[in-house]
């Protein structure tokens, strides 16, 4: 399809500062590969957006951040929708699709601390504040001393605890794509590597989902990054292919070195007490292949008795 002057995407967008960050870099890419296409952008709240004190599990997990965007959707009041691809559930809704990813931004996680020291330099039996069970189990890993917090709120509410002097938080732990896309790079006091911590399937990629049948269908995947893609489809088929969703702790990621595609997957107990690594390597043109075969790899090197316990104790 032609795009024309008279084409508007309506662009569906949580109401945060980092989900309209991220909804004004896909218009930016729409427009700067579309000049005729005309992009507006429209909120919408989300059941996460309102219940901020609840564990994301016990409110429906992943899906909390997108059921809504997906309705308006199909309902027709928004064109494309705009996600953390990590927000995201492995499986597509029926009518729907994922039908680009931007470049991708720093996947990494990073600690912010009152003190500006990093995990090591923290004190004995530090409070970490977090909600994610994969950043749990990985400080819990590195520092089985922590004692893990509950933390939820958007980016600038978290930082914000994190430094209050009278606050429970001796330091949070946060995606470092957020913090760039905020500007708020620079209260980062240690950033991990991905061989020491791993990210979540997808962080610091931003995905466009549309129907189906979206006319623009062939317009929107054409600002896709195709290595960005190749690195997260195999990532979201290792989450997938351990059926872990929200419940374990499960963290990916991939890269392409020298025209292949590398795949690194963790699965954990709870307690960060047991820990299995994988590695595994293929073709960029088929990550999901690499992507379930490294689940296998990882169900055979142990993973499935941490799986069956629910990420363990």
């Amino acid at each position: 399809m032609k795009a024309t002057a008279r084409a508007v995407v309506r662009v569906g967008t949580r109401a945060s500062a980092l989900a309209r960050r991220q909804a004004e870099l896909v218009v930016a890419a729409l427009c700067a590969a579309h000049p005729d296409l005309a992009c507006e952008i429209a909120t919408v709240t989300t059941r996460g957006d309102r219940d901020l004190e609840s564990p994301l599990p016990a409110i429906g997990g992943k899906g909390v951040f997108t059921a809504e965007l997906e309705e308006a959707l199909r309902r027709g009041t928004v064109t494309i929708a705009v996600h953390s691809l990590k927000d995201l559930p492995t499986e597509e809704p029926p009518g729907l699709v994922v039908a680009a990813v931007l470049e991708r931004a720093d996947p990494r996680d990073v600690l912010v601390s009152r003190s500006r020291g990093t995990l090591a330099e923290l004190p004995t039996a530090p409070a970490v504040g977090t909600s994610s069970l994969r950043r749990a189990a990985q400080v819990l890993a590195l520092r089985p001393d922590a004692r893990l917090l509950p933390l939820r709120g958007n980016v600038e509410t978290r930082v914000r605890k994190a430094m209050d002097g009278l606050g429970p938080y001796d330091a949070i732990v946060l995606a470092a794509a957020g913090l760039e896309r905020l500007g708020l790079a620079d209260v980062a006091a240690e950033r991990f590597a991905p061989d020491r911590f791993l990210p979540a399937p997808g962080q610091g990629a931003v995905a466009i989902e549309c129907r189906r049948t979206e006319p623009l269908l062939d317009l929107l995947r054409a600002v896709s990054h195709p290595p960005t893609w190749s690195a997260v489809t195999a990532e979201r088929a290792f989450l997938s292919g351990l059926g872990a969703g929200c419940t374990a702790p499960v963290a990916a990621f991939g890269r392409e070195e020298s025209g292949r595609l590398i795949l690194d997957g963790l699965v954990a107990s709870q307690d960060g007490r047991r820990v299995v690594r994988v590695r595994a390597q293929g073709d960029p043109s088929e990550p999901a292949v690499l992507g379930a075969r490294l689940a296998a790899d990882a169900r055979e090197a142990g993973a499935e008795a941490l799986l069956a316990a629910g990420g363990g104790s």
